[in-house]
């Protein structure tokens, strides 16, 4: 089975823990471990849409060892090879396509309003070095004004609650395009 850890652009876990990360080294054993409290949690590929950060690692993991319901911790891990497919800009196009998924549900309840999709295609446009910053930043702005009144957030919310097992199926099925270099 194929295991990933996701870390930090600096190595560094970042859900937790302070660890620094050295590829092909062994992390020292850790007694006694204990989900989300002690151990080196490593993640199967349909679980990483839980942890997703900076960068992913394909992980192996030794000793003692609990399987969760999204993680396996053990007693001692090491990360083998960086998913390379995985960066800044996978990072952006993925969270734009995810936007993008769920559109549909606000655009219902608010069709003139074209400001979530501005600031999906700028994120979009920034990924792919179309746009400077500031631009994506005016865009963002936007969109959340857009979602800003509680009528909306509130619509938004109960939007995204009937959509989130289609959406997390859907999420998964796209980030695993991204891993594979499928989608670019």
């Amino acid at each position: 089975m194929k295991l990933y850890k996701v870390l930090n652009n600096k190595r560094e876990s970042c859900n937790g823990g302070s660890a620094v990360w050295k590829k092909g080294e062994w992390m020292p054993n850790i007694d006694n471990i204990d989900p989300c409290e002690r151990g080196y949690h490593l993640c199967q590929k349909k679980d990483l849409i839980v942890w997703l950060n900076a960068s992913i690692w394909e992980a192996e993991g030794r000793g003692e060892k609990i399987v969760c319901d999204d993680k396996i911790v053990f007693s001692e891990a090491r990360i083998i090879r960086k998913v390379t497919c995985w960066n800044e800009r996978t990072a952006r196009l993925f969270a734009a396509d995810c936007a993008e998924h769920v559109l549909p549900f606000f655009e219902k309840i608010y069709p003139e309003d074209d400001r979530p999709q501005k600031a999906i295609q700028a994120a979009r446009d920034y990924a792919n070095g179309k746009i400077l910053k500031a631009e994506l930043d005016k865009a963002r702005i936007a969109a959340w004004d857009a979602a800003g009144d509680a009528a909306r957030a509130a619509a938004w919310a109960a939007a995204w609650a009937a959509a989130w097992d289609a959406a997390r199926r859907w999420q998964i099925k796209r980030l695993n395009e991204y891993l594979t270099g499928r989608r670019r």
